[in-house]
């Protein structure tokens, strides 16, 4: 026979059998060759397009419905049931609150609260501003810083209204109760925010330290009047009240306090231009 040899055909391996060497481990074998096992990626919870529009209108739902119960709590528990007006002389209680609580929801304290809050009011005629506060959910105070006014004088069919140092600050068609007519001072313009053109300024200090007597003792004259000498005068209804010169005019309001009851409803002149501590009667002129 011939020298062919006979090749034995070996048994097929198994393609997962994994050849280790002498020494080593199968976790050696892993970090030598610094491939890290992919981990399986979680997967995704899908929702059809049908269920998500389901979703989103139960969240609208409930975000609307939670709107609408906090609104209508709100618009019930925050009315204002109790109004304060305090300082307002040349307004009602009423105008007051028409102007501030005035427009939607004007009557609710929250939003009342966030519409004036850190502001006051401003712009309104006799007003230097008003402050709004809440002291409860149903109550709240309005307070009301008037410009100081020292009484008014008539041009040209209106009412002109001057503070302390003569600075017309307002005008207007109606006279204002409280506020003294000033007469016998001449001058002729006016302009909003500027004094009156008199020829005596200091007439100005004079006419509020009357306006101040008068309050402190609760005395309201219609009017108060200066001659060419400028020697005043004051006018309660018919009765005149003669002070003279700015002298001792303190005094003779605070004495007047207690002789003008007796002139009420009277027609005549009180004349108080000679004054002393010891002086207790006055002669009254009727006409």
């Amino acid at each position: 026979m011939g020298n062919n040899k006979t090749v034995k055909k070996g048994k097929k391996r198994n393609p997962n059998l994994r050849l280790v060497k002498n020494g080593e481990t199968g976790r050696e074998k892993k970090k030598k060759s610094g491939k890290k096992a992919r981990e399986p990626k979680p997967e995704k919870l899908r929702f059809g397009k049908f269920k998500r529009t389901g979703i989103l209108l139960t969240v609208l739902f409930v975000l609307l419905f939670v709107l609408i119960g906090g609104g209508l709590y709100i618009i019930n528990n925050y009315k204002v049931t109790t109004v304060y007006v305090d300082g307002s002389i040349h307004y009602t209680n009423e105008e007051i609150m028409d102007m501030v609580m005035g427009g939607r929801f004007g009557d609710n304290s929250l939003f009342l609260s966030l519409k004036y809050r850190d502001k006051g009011i401003e712009g309104i005629p006799f007003i230097e501003m008003m402050d709004v506060s809440i002291e409860a959910k149903d109550t709240i105070r309005i307070t009301v810083y008037e410009k100081a006014l020292a009484g008014y004088v008539k041009y040209l069919g209106r009412y002109i209204y001057f503070d302390k140092d003569g600075i017309v600050v307002e005008t207007s068609e109606e006279e204002t109760s409280g506020i003294p007519q000033v007469t016998g001072l001449s001058f002729d313009h006016v302009i909003l925010h500027e004094p009156l053109p008199v020829d005596k300024p200091e007439l100005f200090d004079e006419i509020l330290n009357i306006t101040q007597q008068l309050a402190k003792y609760s005395l309201s004259a219609d009017k108060i009047y200066f001659d060419s000498a400028y020697q005043v005068t004051l006018y309660f209804g018919d009765a005149k009240v003669v002070l003279g010169d700015n002298v001792d005019i303190d005094e003779k309001i605070m004495l007047l306090q207690s002789l003008l009851p007796n002139l009420l409803g009277k027609s005549g002149t009180l004349d108080m231009r000679e004054y002393s501590e010891d002086t207790k009667t006055y002669s009254f002129e009727q006409d």
